[in-house]
């Protein structure tokens, strides 16, 4: 929907609607948007559209690429946190190869967070610029790579709205990394107010944060989205023990799909992760061991004290050498052999003071194990926050492409765990077997990466895939995929498996119904039409379909009351007001139709002028306007049947049913070449369509061209065979050539197909 059917991606629509819209085309201020702003993530689409339409390797080619980008920069960030060997290596290539990001990557509509995640790196590494240059580079310098921070954070944020997190994590590298902040020491800063340039930069942070989200809130109208129960059924959920166990569960199955990746599935709505409803359940343990894990490594990252001999006050270290008291301006920076141990490169400048009785330590260390673990943590929980459901509601269980930027602290705390485990070891064997363990590591994963790119492939892998983790969704889809392949009987089958496991599903109820009533089954597909009506009662193409069984039962009573009923659903807090919109247009047409058929030109007039109203820009409304032009003409109005005509022209010049109707009013208004030119293009434009012969043909036969008008008569009842309008006409049309023979065949076939008339 984001890309084949966004309105926003054709070189028509004018292109500063996608700061106006949703991700998916919809109006950011509507009811039943998304709101889901993510203009640029839409600018990229339609570049990608613009180029090569909707060929799928140009927007593939595009992805990989990004994620070759974020890989790089990730890398970037990993050296400048573990130095430039095997640690950050390690780092990359778990980033590269993890399976959890095959959605991101092999999804078209994951582009979003893959460019979100770019510009979170970007803006990262430009704060870490910034404080690097803190006292070595001019207010200029300082104030513009600061910028450059702020200024891709709010990019991020308008790929994906979880970008503006990189400011938190930003203030985090800050506070924990840069300046080595025990949270006993964060606590004393706050209170004493000292080192007032890193609680300005933080502010400005925060500040700047908040601006983009109240920017966001205000532009998307102020309110949240509207979610239905099958998108995420815990926060429907009455009960607030069961949201609550629920809630508290999903971060630590995130967590677990980023440690074993062994279970992935393309959709984790409706039933694929069942309430935690007791206390009693198995996975509340799971849920405490998590918490547990992080709360350990919390107290190790910010609590112990560094093995070094020195004390610490309001966030100062004072380091004694050779009886004189050296001062590090703030910065906790320690050297010894144990700390140079622990983190492998160190790298101590030792600067004599111009009187030469006092030297100053200005160490450009790489950070400590225990501040790369609670930066790690920071970057694997601070942009996991808005997927909580902490702050609001979400429109999803589980999506795997969320935890693309959450996976880079992840892959970071594997490879100090890995660098910590590598210093401790002390024979050369373990060490090795410990490099050989993380190449496996990488090696598995990107055999599973390999794998899950398979089920990639194509629609219907995808979703068999999915079978195991949600029959419901993976069964309906691939219904729609058999479908569209011709396989009517499998389709059938798996829309009835989908609804074995969830019954209400409008959509899945209505696209059985749609299937037999293709399939000529129209007692059974209204029976579905009916159900899907009785889940849904906002769903117009149920309404629409039902109405169109009627008509052609010829229940004309019962489905006027179907289109009117239809024509009266509002389309607020519909997921897809376009789709909705262009079913009751369609409805409306029908009923005007109808109206016509019966004589009743004037009020079907009145109910085609509604349907132009109500009609999306995406309506195709050569038809509609014809019809206009019909009703016009039946009431001998035909300067406006002609307006009519011609519009349904310069909507589809291709239009042969305008052809048709064009070329009668021609021929009525004594505009005999060209009418005649205009029948002659609609046989052009479809010979095989046995209407267009037989217009000619009644034309021709109005003009007194005999021969002619019966060669057409015959041309068309050979390919309308089964017609019994065509072949009674064909047969009257050749009576009139004294085609006698010919004309009492053509009855007899008449005849056959309608013995009672």
């Amino acid at each position: 929907r984001a890309i084949k059917t966004n309105q926003d991606l054709l070189p028509e629509t004018p292109w500063t609607n996608i700061f106006y819209d949703d991700f998916w085309g919809t109006l950011l201020t509507h009811s039943g948007s998304h709101k889901s702003y993510r203009p640029l993530c839409t600018l990229s689409f339609r570049l990608n559209h613009a180029v090569g339409g909707l060929e799928p390797w140009g927007y593939h080619l595009v992805n990989v690429a990004v994620h070759g980008v974020v890989t790089g920069l990730f890398t970037c960030l990993a050296r400048l946190l573990l130095g430039g060997g095997l640690w950050s290596l390690l780092a990359g290539l778990l980033f590269a190869s993890h399976p959890i990001h095959t959605e991101a990557v092999a999804g078209i509509v994951g582009r979003a967070d893959e460019g979100a995640a770019l510009f979170f790196l970007l803006s990262l590494l430009c704060y870490i610029r910034h404080c690097k240059l803190r006292g070595h580079a001019g207010p200029w310098r300082l104030v513009a790579w600061f910028l450059g921070s702020l200024g891709c954070a709010a990019c991020s944020m308008l790929w994906k709205e979880l970008g503006v997190t990189v400011l938190a994590v930003s203030a985090l590298y800050d506070v924990c990394v840069f300046h080595r902040l025990k949270l006993r020491q964060v606590i004393m800063l706050l209170y004493k107010r000292k080192n007032v340039h890193l609680l300005l930069n933080v502010c400005l942070l925060a500040a700047w944060g908040a601006v983009l989200l109240a920017c966001r809130f205000y532009w998307m109208g102020n309110k949240p989205p509207n979610f239905s129960n099958s998108d995420n059924p815990a926060a429907d959920s009455p009960s607030l023990l069961t949201r609550t166990l629920t809630f508290f569960y999903l971060p630590a199955i995130n967590f677990w799909l980023l440690l074993c990746p062994d279970t992935l599935s393309f959709d984790w709505s409706m039933d694929a992760l069942p309430l935690i409803r007791i206390l009693a359940d198995w996975r509340n343990f799971h849920t405490v061991a998590f918490y547990l894990g992080l709360l350990l490594l919390a107290w190790f990252s910010l609590w112990t004290q560094q093995t070094a001999k020195g004390k610490e006050t309001n966030g100062k270290a004072h380091l004694y050498t050779n009886g004189r008291n050296g001062n590090s301006n703030g910065h906790s920076y320690q050297y010894n052999n144990h700390e140079h141990m622990n983190n492998s490169h160190t790298d101590a400048h030792i600067n004599s003071a111009q009187n030469g009785t006092k030297k100053h330590y200005e160490s450009r260390t790489l950070p400590t194990t225990e501040n790369v673990v609670v930066f790690s943590l920071g970057l694997l929980a601070i942009p996991f926050l808005p997927a909580t459901n902490l702050f609001f509601y979400v429109g999803f269980v589980i999506a795997e492409r969320v935890l693309y930027i959450p996976s880079m602290g992840f892959c970071l705390l594997v490879a100090v765990g890995m660098r910590s485990l590598y210093v401790r070891l002390r024979r050369r064997s373990a060490r090795t077997m410990l490099v050989y363990c993380s190449a496996a590591v990488v090696l598995l994963f990107g055999v599973k990466t390999v794998l899950r790119n398979r089920d990639w492939q194509n629609e219907e892998m995808l979703y068999k895939s999915g079978i195991y983790v949600n029959p419901a969704k993976a069964w309906g889809n691939l219904g729609n995929v058999l479908k569209s392949q011709g396989k009517m009987e499998e389709a059938e089958q798996a829309y009835r498996n989908a609804l074995y496991y969830r019954s209400n599903m409008a959509d899945m109820l209505y696209n059985l119904g749609l299937l037999l009533q293709e399939s000529n089954k129209f007692s059974e597909a209204l029976h579905y039409y009916k159900l899907a009506i009785g889940s849904r009662p906002t769903l117009a193409s149920a309404y629409l379909n039902t109405g169109i069984i009627l008509m052609n039962q010829a229940r004309l009573d019962e489905a006027k009351r179907t289109f009117l009923t239809c024509a009266d659903i509002p389309d607020e807090n519909l997921k897809d007001p376009h789709a909705h919109k262009s079913s009751v247009t369609s409805c409306l047409y029908n009923l005007g139709k109808l109206l016509h058929e019966q004589g009743h030109q004037e009020e079907a007039l009145t109910v085609f002028k509604e349907a132009i109203q109500k009609m999306p820009r995406q309506f195709a409304p050569q038809s509609l306007y014809n019809m206009m032009g019909e009703a016009y003409i039946r009431l001998n109005k035909l300067t406006e049947a002609e307006h009519w005509y011609r519009e349904s022209l310069r909507a589809k010049p291709d239009h042969i049913p305008a052809h048709l109707t064009y070329g009668k009013l021609l021929a009525i208004t004594g505009q005999k070449t060209e009418a005649e030119r205009y029948f002659l293009k609609a046989i052009q434009l479809d010979p095989t369509k046995g209407n267009c012969y037989m217009h000619y043909g009644q034309f021709l036969l109005e003009e007194s061209r005999l021969l002619e008008a019966a060669e057409m008569a015959e041309k068309a009842a050979r390919l309308d065979s089964g017609e019994f309008d065509v072949v009674f006409s064909a047969a009257h049309m050749l009576r009139q050539a004294s085609l006698n023979e010919a004309a009492e065949k053509y009855y007899g076939q008449a005849a056959s197909l309608r013995p009672n008339v």
